[in-house]
């Protein structure tokens, strides 16, 4: 079982550092300092590297060599209205899809395959699978991010105890696995078997002593450096993308943004890999978010096997909103968390059809990891757990609390790790992206391994800090004094902690500060790195530790008022891991400010429908009390740090401008560049092209009456006449270029006129000048647009577009205008 993903891991790294011997597209150095660019460049910063993707190889290419079309030997006239030119109606990199424009699409594309259908047979059948092929989709991302999230579960736990020693039966099983079949293991000490062999006993035969202590000291690091170092390695070399949780950018995508490569297969290749390479270095990270990125790319993948979600960008972000929920889902096994996630924190436009198809495609996902079963538990999670004590109304004072240190925590993480992440941009620490990496896991290594809390990786210590403590538990938490229990009581009273339980408490505590430290300078650094997990480590051990003391509390004090009436003596009144679990949603609410989604994915989590108020307690005051110090979320505060164009619809608008002062141009610019419908020549629309840098131009009836026609983008104009000058006789820099319906006859012996009206918006979305810009605002984020024209009694007076608006917000709240890096 664990041979094969280690084999294909070892595989796929040899034939990469193969292919990197050919592939320059990948293979340079790509972290130097941010150049300014416009739409038209290649590069883009991502989490404070810059990036060259002139490669895209997750796209179709546009543009083939198109020879000109002769009817009876006589060129034919070019119509864009009669055949449209390979690459019109596609975008440019880091540009901003126009929703309506691929809504507006879609209905003309499904009205021509219904209009067909009833025509012939074989139309009806291209009909069906038409209808079908949504569903088809969904299934195949649920199994294969299913499969892909097994295996990474699989690998990880595998190369997790390879830190420590090494299994004898076989090298590819873990130290669980390995102990299975063992008649030596006992409940008590279960985790020790002949076996399994520690580092220490191979190379120095003995794992006793100071030699054996230093000698697996000393194994941890070195396989903790060796990882890491691979992973930053692989992300730097041949997938720069893929480093990060990805989330900030997944939001930005599917709020129309176009990131050519970021969700490519190389991208998933890379990622997958050095996911698990991250995750086993012991870093303060988790893979959970990290594979809503790998969901994605599988999303947006998949989607080049169908025509419909190919060719058409607003249709595929559907398709990428549903990833995003099968990502959540295989992550914590939590498929209606999952689908809340993608509705609440992650997706731009989630229509009702979404909805569905999203929660067919989480259910297929999880059926595919729980099939796997990666953890061998029958679980889709490693830390599932069942309370079966029920708590009580006054408990809610300390669940409370959790909350606002959840809230606390959140903005106090937020602010010192975007602090961190701007250092990292503008310091020399970002152009020594390995180096930083190594360091932070030496240190984490070096400083977690004396800790058993800090040394096992972080989602076996949230197992353990969420269990509901039993007789047969042999971890240190459960070392209570089980003088007055009998082995046949069913449920444990309140009993008083153990000298092992205190210490337990010390090296939590010490493990609340280390992993509150070093997460601020993990997360954003050049390899896979999630915040799921590392904040619910947070929020699980301050939550264990309030309530080993609420239970300790109540055993020695149970006559006091607060406990008289449901507390008696001998009772079971206090579940600690339950305070751990409360802790864990109000840290990870903190950080992300999840509510909705936050809580179900923690109920599907327990199994516990009667613990939802505790922890919609939590999550709630926590969101209120991080609020309170700061409105962003950690993927919010990513985004604009970024200069991602992302208009948040979670912001409200409240300031009292007009359209007309947003609009460009401004009192002091030169006059609005515009195309006449039918006074150009082509040499006249390439020099404006040309002494431009605008992404679309308005067309007007002429410049005199200033009055609108449409809109035509500086792409579709380009292609248009560049495959005009290839495919049609007799165009020249003197031909007149035409965007009426009709065209009026020309003079003899002038050349052949460019009719244009086909590439033309006719129906561009206009506002007036007096519009009010919260009007405006709620236009673009509800529509999706690009850009809106600005008009007077029926004159062009400007433009405003989503660079603007984004501009507008940011000198209102008193941040740099010019930190929005894309067009």
């Amino acid at each position: 079982v664990y041979f094969i993903p280690l084999s294909m891991t070892i595989f796929v790294i040899i034939h990469i550092f193969l292919l990197s011997m050919d592939n320059t597209g990948y293979c340079n150095d790509s972290f130097n300092s941010i150049r300014s660019s416009t739409s038209d460049e290649d590069m883009v910063e991502i989490a404070g590297s810059t990036l060259d993707f002139s490669n895209t190889e997750d796209v179709p290419p546009l543009d083939r060599d198109y020879g000109m079309e002769e009817v009876n030997g006589v060129p034919k006239l070019m119509d864009l209205l009669d055949e449209p030119v390979p690459g019109v109606g596609t975008y440019e990199d880091f540009n901003t899809i126009d929703w309506v424009r691929e809504k507006s699409k879609d209905r003309d594309r499904h009205r021509e395959i219904t209009s067909k259908s009833k025509e012939s047979t074989w139309a009806l059948v291209n009909s069906v699978c038409d209808a079908f092929s949504g569903w088809l989709l969904m299934l195949l991302i649920g199994l294969m991010s299913g499969a892909l999230a097994g295996g990474i579960d699989i690998s990880a736990h595998w190369m997790t105890d390879l830190k420590e020693g090494v299994c004898l039966n076989g090298f590819w099983f873990n130290h669980e696995h390995c102990c299975w079949t063992s008649n030596e293991t006992t409940f008590q000490e279960r985790d020790k078997c002949p076996q399994w062999k520690s580092w220490a006993e191979l190379i120095i035969g003995t794992t006793e002593g100071p030699f054996a202590y230093i000698m697996n000291y000393l194994m941890y690091v070195c396989w903790a450096l060796l990882f890491s170092f691979l992973a930053v390695t692989l992300v730097r070399a041949f997938a720069p993308y893929a480093c990060g949780s990805g989330i900030p950018e997944i939001k930005t995508i599917l709020s129309g943004f176009i990131i050519r490569g970021y969700l490519g297969k190389w991208t998933l290749v890379i990622k997958t890999i050095t996911l698990v390479l991250a995750v086993s270095s012991g870093l303060s990270l988790g893979k959970e978010g990290p594979l809503v990125h790998v969901a994605c790319c599988c999303g947006n993948i998949l989607c080049h096997l169908f025509t419909k979600y190919r060719k058409n960008e607003a249709k595929r972000r559907e398709v990428l909103s549903a990833a995003a929920a099968v990502g959540v889902s295989v992550a914590f096994g939590a498929p209606i968390g999952g689908v809340l996630f993608s509705l609440e924190e992650v997706s731009y436009y989630f229509p009702l059809k979404t909805l569905w198809r999203s929660f067919f495609a989480a259910l297929v996902a999880a059926f595919t990891l729980r099939s796997i079963n990666p953890f061998g538990n029958s679980r889709l999670v490693l830390f599932y757990v069942e309370f079966h004590t029920p708590w009580h109304l006054l408990e809610l004072v300390p669940f409370i609390l959790l909350g606002i240190f959840g809230g606390i925590w959140g903005a106090f993480f937020i602010r010192a790790n975007i602090a961190w992440c701007r250092r990292r941009k503008t310091t020399w620490l970002g152009h020594y992206p390995v180096l930083e990496v190594l360091v932070v896991t030496a240190v984490t290594a070096v400083v977690a391994f004396p800790n058993s809390y800090t040394r096992t990786s972080t989602s076996e210590l949230i197992s353990e800090l969420f269990n509901d403590c039993g007789l047969l538990d042999s971890s240190k938490l459960c070392n209570y004094d089980n003088a007055n229990v009998t082995k046949s009581s069913n449920e444990l009273p309140d009993r008083p902690a153990g000298n092992d339980v205190y210490t337990a408490m010390w090296q939590l505590s010490l493990a609340l500060v280390f992993k509150m430290l070093i997460t601020v300078v993990t997360f954003g650094m050049k390899v896979p790195s999630g915040l799921f997990i590392p904040s619910m480590a947070v929020g699980a051990i301050a939550g264990r530790l309030l309530g080993i003391g609420m239970e300790q509390l109540a055993y020695y004090h149970h006559d006091w008022a607060i406990f008289r009436g449901w507390c008696s003596p001998g009772a079971d009144c206090i579940t600690p891991g339950l305070y751990a679990m409360v802790g864990a949603a109000a840290c990870l609410g903190g950080v992300t400010r999840m509510t909705v989604s936050l809580v179900v994915i923690m109920f599907e989590l327990t199994g516990g429908l009667e613990y939802i108020v505790p922890l919609m307690a939590a999550a709630m005051t926590s969101k209120w009390v991080a609020d309170a110090i700061g409105r962003e979320g950690i993927y919010e505060a990513h985004i604009r740090l970024n200069g991602y164009p992302f208009l948040e619809a979670k912001e409200e608008f409240s300031h009292k401008t007009l359209a007309m002062d947003v609009m460009r141009p401004r009192r002091s610019d030169p006059p609005l560049s515009v195309l006449t419908q039918d006074g150009m020549t082509v040499e006249d629309v390439e020099t404006m092209i040309t002494d431009t840098t605008y992404s679309g131009f308005p067309v007007v009836v002429s410049h005199e009456s200033q009055r609108l026609v449409g809109f035509v983008l500086r792409r579709d104009l380009t292609i248009s006449i560049d495959n005009a000058r290839q495919r049609q006789d007799g165009i020249v820099s003197t031909s007149r270029v035409f965007f009426t319906e009709y065209t009026p006859p020309q003079p003899p012996n002038s050349p052949p006129p460019l009719k244009l009206r086909g590439i033309m918006d006719l129906s561009p979305f206009t506002v007036t000048d007096h519009t009010a810009m919260d009007i405006v605002v709620d236009i673009f984020r509800k529509l999706g647009l690009r850009q809106c024209l600005i008009t007077h009694n029926g004159r062009l007076l400007g433009i405003i577009t989503k660079k603007d608006i984004l501009k507008h917000v940011a000198q209102i709240a008193n941040r740099d205008p010019d930190s929005i890096l894309f067009n």
